[in-house]
């Protein structure tokens, strides 16, 4: 009796999972309740009570999420959720055990490479739309913990935000959970192309890292980017469009160059993630990162402008320049 409710219990696994594959979102949901008990014992035996492991169950229901297509084995969909945890809570552990936030949370898979959550996945589309539907003040946080490669620490997203580390745990709280029902509520609308969105991104920001290097960035800017457009740290407007095109064609003189690593790319929300590249006579001119956190407006246009850098050095206080 016992071994014929198990082969049940696999065969309905394998049941939801495939539906979940295809775009259910009702199903995901139940394989997730099926093995809530699960999942939360892995997070409580690596974290203990509290709110690492609560935050951990939440970051695991999106995780499943966006790799759902990923499952080879439908009837082993609990086995594969529990190691979504335990990779999470290990991750946690390791990082309090440096005494430092981490510069990147590492997922449960080889491939690392947030492009390729929304290249590959097949519900990348659904999940931007349902993104779309969220508050900017809880969006920002969620796309930076989940889809950027080098601004995921609660202490990154809050100095990125301008907010305290608490706030950024109750605004990921609350987002997940409108996030939740606004998968729910836009599980049969049309949605847009995000791989075809992303591409275009990549081709913008080259484009507008090519134009600052021959010295036509204001060009662009006028062109591309809203009249309004304001530079921020954090929630404060620290600049307007021209400092932020003297800014850049500063650094250009001084031999600083920008490469793109990763574009996220949303109808409200922009990031460029870029490595700096500082001239050989002065290797610290400017932090080795810079993540461009762009708001846009109805138009797709640059409206606000965040420079945030992952890894700031030491020895510089960071200006507002490129």
């Amino acid at each position: 009796m016992i071994r014929d409710w198990a082969e049940a219990a696999r065969l309905e696994d394998a049941r939801l999972t495939r539906a979940a594959q295809a775009g259910e979102v009702a199903a995901l949901g139940v394989l997730l309740e099926r093995h809530r008990a699960g999942m939360r014992a892995v997070a409580l035996s690596i974290l203990g009570p509290g709110a690492d492991a609560d935050d951990v169950m939440q970051d695991a229901a999106l995780t499943a999420l966006r790799r759902i297509g990923d499952v080879r084995d439908p009837q082993a969909v609990g086995a594969w959720l529990r190691m979504i945890v335990r990779n999470a809570g290990r991750t946690v552990l390791r990082r309090s055990a440096l005494l430092q936030p981490v510069d990147e949370l590492q997922l449960p898979s080889d491939d690392a490479d947030p492009a390729r959550w929304l290249e590959q996945n097949a519900l990348r589309d659904w999940i931007w739309e349902a993104l779309e539907e969220l508050s900017p003040a809880l969006r920002m946080p969620l796309v930076l913990r989940h889809f950027t490669a080098q601004v995921t620490s609660y202490e990154q997203i809050a100095k990125a935000c301008g907010v305290p580390v608490g706030t950024v745990r109750s605004r990921l709280s609350q987002g997940r959970v409108k996030l939740a029902a606004a998968l729910a509520a836009t599980a049969d609308a049309a949605h847009s192309d995000t791989e075809q969105r992303v591409r275009a991104s990549r081709v913008e920001a080259r484009e507008t890292l090519d134009a600052a290097e021959c010295g036509h960035f204001g060009k662009l800017v006028t062109e591309r980017w809203s009249p309004d457009v304001a530079l921020l740290r954090g929630r404060d407007r620290i600049a307007d469009r021209d400092i932020l095109v003297r800014g850049m064609h500063s650094d250009i003189e001084d031999g600083v160059r920008q490469r793109l690593v990763n574009a996220v790319a949303g109808r409200s929300l922009t990031i460029w993630e870029m490595d700096i590249l500082n001239p050989a006579d002065h290797p610290e001119h400017c932090p080795p990162s810079v993540a461009w956190l762009m708001s846009l407006d109805a138009a797709g246009r640059a409206l606000q402008l965040r420079l945030f850098h992952p890894r700031p050095v030491q020895a510089i206080e960071v200006l507002p320049v490129m």
